[in-house]
């Protein structure tokens, strides 16, 4: 009897653990099923295999039937009379789950001739509930406004330092995860330095971290970063890349201009920590701001880095529609995250943005001054029509972060309205016009425009994007500051928030930041104070094979991220650490070393920068920010570390590891010239030769060498000392390298040479130019 009794309670058990009502999941904690979410669950699904027929575009949808409105869904389907797509509650009698079921070419869905692959069982069973949960829509999650929520309970109270870790702790317990054990202090002053500073910490702001006394040091550290005017530069490297700002106009002749003024006014807003609010009104209507300033309407250079035509023989009116539809795009990549570009021909396939929807925006950018042709290269000026004339005395008085290396009169395109009406154009297309006038509107299915609120011109789109009711600007900017610092979003699609886009890892975290932003007057340094004070920020890269096989990808943020520099940033790294950073702030674009025949290559032979003329000097020494960028034919050793090439607005770069890679580091006159400069500047001190590899691994990686690290370089220098010394030929050649000063001081050179070969390994390291 009692053996029966016990197999009976281990019956009753398994059933119940069987049972679906309460589940274990294999990363995490006790749940009950949760309902089948439209927007998390469904609507990915809908969107990648359903709405190319059966969504916005309306001149696309097949059958009559559109599954992106529920009234639509809910109908009776007008080729099948007495049936329905989706009927709430019963699956069953609902023909779409009949047909993604089917295996006949004939029903089933998608249709084989749309190339899309069927949907998954899963998938399937996720339809099934969700009907039967009764078919709940939802508005996307990106168009409903943000909402703060209560900070999470979670269980580790002490690894908590701020609100951050709360949202970040609460996914992780979820799925059985810890975080990582906290980074070394070095780790962390690199970490810090090159995230708020794109640069190093030189080798006494090293030592002084390492040794400040005090718990809440890194809290210091941050806070002192934060005023350095470096700070300015590292910041202004995203908004260029979204503002695609360039030195060149672009197309077949792709002669130089000088929007370089607008890009000192970017780095002086943001060490002014101006709030992001007016940052983006400044640029969007700066010109239409009342008592506008000549810095107001310098702002407004923002809409007018794109590509500029001086060939001769176009179509001016072509050109200028292009300029506007580039104006709109960036618009909407860079400061609301949707791809409103795909609406610019017909309605847009996924996203609730009508074609007339578009024109509305476009009309905004349509009644522009700026003409779409002003004559040939032969014609060229710095500037185009609406031009900012900026004088010496401007510069004195009123725009004093300008930097100007002479005294000419500065002149930069700017914004400036006219009156033009503005129609739809059918299929996109300049040359055919429709009848239909449209008034500018911004993106009513974002936020609505209330024309007693806002005027229709550029300045009410500036207050309409800066409502706090806005549902998307915080969020963006708040993810992209997240990417800056994480290499990733928490939305990782950070250019498209629409339906296409990807789901927030942590969707809660991402609204509690953006409201919390807004809170703080859209102050951009508390916002970057508070990610890079958390725990969440300080903890060690290093993974365990659970952590690599269960969260591959980091999403859990149960270690901090491991990436390599930017493009501009790993010439800062090498040019701070070598002693050779020029570190003057704004100015006109250089021409540092660049291979031959690059610039040649792609020239049409007409126009200034028909060819490359190397800078020398200081400005060859500048950060990566103030590279000449010419469109047709990009820095080289940047392109090569995935740098942006301005061609259009660009939320997030790739990433790629090529063997050009190396080879750039191996053999870049820079690199070299760094290496020599470094192993002179060591060398003039009377040190051991074991102290000076120590002092540059230290200068260089940022970290005190093991005893094997410290022992294997160490051989190689000393093997090196005696090769150089028995070869004086080649020891003379190697310290030519370069147009910096040798140092006056008397020094050994076959020692300084190996050193010199020494340094060159520590720049190859993988570690020199990752941050983990």
């Amino acid at each position: 009897m009692k053996k029966k009794s016990i197999f009976i309670v281990l019956v009753i058990l398994v059933a119940s653990l069987t049972s679906g009502v309460v589940y274990f999941s294999k990363h995490g904690k006790n749940n009950a099923e949760q309902p089948v979410s439209y927007n998390n669950d469904i609507r990915p699904i809908l969107s990648d295999k359903c709405f190319t027929c059966h969504g916005p575009d309306v001149n696309k949808v097949k059958a009559g039937l559109r599954l992106d409105l529920p009234a639509r869904a809910y109908a009776e389907l007008e080729k099948n009379k007495g049936h329905y797509a989706i009927v709430p509650g019963f699956p069953e009698k609902s023909e779409l789950v009949s047909r993604i079921e089917s295996s006949d070419p004939k029903v089933m869905m998608p249709q084989p001739e749309s190339h899309l692959t069927q949907l998954t069982p899963a998938q399937i069973q996720l339809f099934k509930r969700w009907i039967k949960e009764g078919a709940k829509y939802e508005k996307h999650w990106a168009f409903v406004a943000p909402k703060k929520t209560a900070l999470p309970e979670v269980e580790h109270k002490d690894w908590v330092r701020n609100e951050i870790d709360r949202f970040i702790l609460q996914k992780m317990e979820q799925r059985d995860f810890s975080p990582s054990k906290e980074a070394t202090r070095e780790t962390l002053i690199k970490r810090t330095y090159l995230d708020i500073l794109g640069l190093a910490p030189t080798f006494e702001e090293l030592n002084y971290w390492r040794n400040v006394p005090t718990e809440n040091w890194h809290t210091q550290l941050v806070e002192k970063l934060l005023q350095k005017p470096a700070y300015g530069e590292k910041m202004a490297l995203l908004w260029m890349d979204l503002a695609r700002y360039s030195d060149s106009y672009g197309f077949q002749d792709d002669n130089i201009r000088s929007q370089w003024p607008w890009r000192d006014w970017v780095i002086y807003a943001f060490n002014k920590n101006m709030p992001y609010d007016q940052f983006l009104t400044n640029q969007i209507a700066g010109d239409l701001m009342p008592n506008a300033t000549k810095e107001n309407i310098l702002a407004t250079a923002f809409f007018r880095n794109h590509k500029y035509t001086e060939e001769g023989g176009v179509i001016e009116e072509e050109y200028r529609v292009s300029y506007n539809i580039d104006k709109t795009k960036t618009y909407g990549k860079a400061v609301l995250g949707v791809t409103i570009e795909c609406a610019q021909c017909h309605d847009h396939k996924y996203d609730p943005f009508s074609n007339k929807d578009y024109y509305e925006l476009y009309a905004f950018f349509n009644i522009s001054k700026e003409k779409g042709y002003e004559g040939d290269v032969s014609q060229s000026t710095m500037a185009k029509n609406p031009k900012l004339f900026i004088s010496t005395a401007d510069r004195k008085n009123l725009l004093t972060f300008i930097k100007a290396v002479d005294t000419n009169m500065l002149e930069v395109s700017v914004m400036g309205d006219t009156v033009r009406p503005t129609y739809i154009l059918t299929r996109g297309s300049y040359s055919t016009p429709s009848t239909i006038e449209v008034k500018p509107t911004a993106l009513e299915s974002i936020m609505p425009y209330d024309t007693t609120k806002y005027p229709r011109n550029r300045l009410g789109l500036a207050q309409w994007t800066t409502n706090k009711k806005n549902p998307l600007t915080a969020r963006v900017f708040v993810n992209f500051i997240w990417q800056e610092i994480f290499g990733k979003g928490i939305v990782k699609t950070s250019g498209d928030y629409g339906l296409q886009g990807e789901l927030p890892s942590h969707p809660a975290l991402l609204d509690w930041l953006a409201i919390d932003f807004m809170e703080h007057n859209w102050d951009i340094k508390y916002l970057v104070k508070k990610i890079m004070t958390s725990s969440t920020y300080c903890q060690s890269s290093e993974m365990d094979k659970k952590d690599l096989q269960q969260d591959p990808d980091n999403s859990l943020y149960a270690r901090a991220p491991r990436m390599r520099l930017k493009a501009e940033l790993v010439r800062d790294y090498i040019l701070g650490t070598g002693g050779l950073l020029n570190p003057a702030i704004g100015g006109p674009s250089v021409k540092p070393y660049q291979p031959k025949g690059v610039w040649e290559s792609t020239t049409s032979g007409r126009g200034v920068l028909a060819s490359y003329k190397q800078d020398h000097g200081p400005a060859i020494y500048r950060r990566g920010l103030y590279t000449f960028i010419k469109l047709t034919a990009p820095p080289p050793s940047m392109m090569i570390f995935d740098a942006s090439n301005r061609d259009q607005c660009e939320a997030k770069r790739a990433s790629t590891n090529t063997p050009l890679q190396a080879l750039t580091m191996l053999n870049d006159p820079t690199v070299l010239e760094a290496s020599r400069v470094l192993a002179e500047t060591i060398s003039v001190n009377n040190m051991s030769l074991a102290d000076k590899v120590q002092h540059a691994f230290e200068t260089i990686l940022i970290r005190t060498p093991s005893k094997f690290e410290k022992r294997k370089l160490l051989d190689y220098c000393e093997k090196q000392v005696d090769y150089f010394n028995k070869n004086n030929k080649i020891l003379k050649n190697t310290l030519l390298v370069g147009e910096y000063p040798h140092p006056k001081k008397t020094y050994n050179v076959a020692e300084t040479a190996a050193l010199m070969k020494t340094i060159l390994i520590l720049y190859n390291l993988e570690e020199t130019i990752i941050k983990s």
